[in-house]
């Protein structure tokens, strides 16, 4: 049986060398790329739309960038001649990674780092150091 491989993506070159490495190392897997829209990252643009609408147009935009995304690292993927789903999910990046695993039967974790450290790690925390210590399955991290 194969094995079910997350990556999760937000257009970083990190994000897509954690998808070579995964297409690499797990060639026989069965890949899903993982986009997470928070919604904190929404700033309101004008004031002269309400916050629905604006929130409704932001989600869309958002949507349209993760499919976009996703059809770039299918062509990559095929390139490979290996198959990639893509799955967009709302809510705070580590939380929604480690429930679309617990959720999904993944087997991997496969994730870029985006290399912060210092006083920025500690002040705006790390998606991936989070992911690893509460992932349900093994997380490798591509740096």
């Amino acid at each position: 049986m194969a094995h079910r491989i997350l990556v999760p993506t937000d257009g970083s070159p990190q994000a897509r060398e954690a998808l070579d490495y995964a297409m690499a190392e797990f060639p026989d897997a069965t890949f899903i790329a993982i986009t997470v829209l928070n919604p904190a990252d929404m700033s309101m643009g004008g004031t002269e739309m309400g916050m629905a609408s604006y929130a409704d147009q932001w989600m869309e935009a958002e949507e349209e960038r993760a499919e976009e995304r996703f059809e770039e690292l299918r062509s990559l993927a095929a390139d490979r001649g290996v198959a990639l789903e893509g799955e967009t999910v709302l809510g705070r990046p580590a939380r929604a990674i480690i429930e679309y695993a617990e959720e999904n039967e993944i087997d991997q974790v496969v994730m870029g780092s985006h290399g912060r450290d210092g006083v920025s790690r500690i002040l705006l925390g790390s998606v991936a150091e989070t992911v690893v210590r509460r992932s349900p399955c093994p997380v490798t991290v591509v740096r």
